[in-house]
């Protein structure tokens, strides 16, 4: 994988920004997303649209569950996968283990695809599809996060992950780690691939 180059067009006395819906990922009983609406003016809409920072790779099926079953999730979870893709994790945290999910992407066909694969899975009351940008969407509700991004971006996210999760939030990345910075707790490897596993401390 690579980085993209970021790209702008300018105009003349001219500035085109373009705001996309976020989330804070909040649900409501019964398992039920909150709809865009009803979220305040700053989770709802992301900074300006960019280019992805990766191409899209899609994990294995069989590293998505062991990521999933490395975090332990559980019904109870809330799992934000971060540049979410074909939303092949969170679809897979609805199916097998009931949790709810926010994917989060700054493509719009890949938002396109996500969104077509919940409905497809019937896991729309518990999945929702956010097209933003990973790095400024809120994730606080998270008690999970996924990543497959470069380390670069990975090590990017850092301050966000321990800012923004609870204590005892997990997180989880497949073949790239966070850093000397920041070890994981746990190592384990599948189809060849490292998938890495950190919880956020006390705080």
């Amino acid at each position: 994988m690579r980085i993209r180059p970021l790209s702008c067009v300018v105009a003349a006395f001219l500035f085109v920004g373009l705001m996309m819906p976020g989330t804070a990922g909040v649900f409501a009983a019964g398992q039920t997303p909150i709809p865009l609406s009803a979220l305040s003016p700053q989770a709802q809409q992301s900074p300006p649209k960019r280019a992805p920072d990766i191409f899209y790779v899609p994990t294995p099926q069989d590293v998505v569950d062991t990521m999933l079953k490395l975090a332990r999730v559980t019904k109870d979870d809330v799992v934000y996968d971060l540049g979410c893709g074909d939303g092949r994790i969170v679809v897979t945290a609805a199916q097998v283990y009931g949790a709810r999910g926010v994917g989060i992407d700054i493509d719009p066909q890949r938002v396109k695809e996500s969104r077509e694969n919940v409905a497809k899975a019937g896991v729309g009351n518990l999945v929702t599809i956010v097209e933003g940008d990973l790095f400024t969407t809120p994730i606080r509700d998270a008690t999970v996060v996924t990543l497959y991004l470069l380390p670069s971006l990975n090590q990017k996210l850092i301050p966000k992950l321990t800012n923004e999760l609870r204590s005892g939030a997990r997180v989880v990345s497949q073949s790239f780690d966070m850093g000397p910075d920041w070890p994981p707790d746990q190592q384990v490897e599948v189809e060849g691939r490292n998938v890495y596993l950190w919880t956020i401390p006390k705080k």
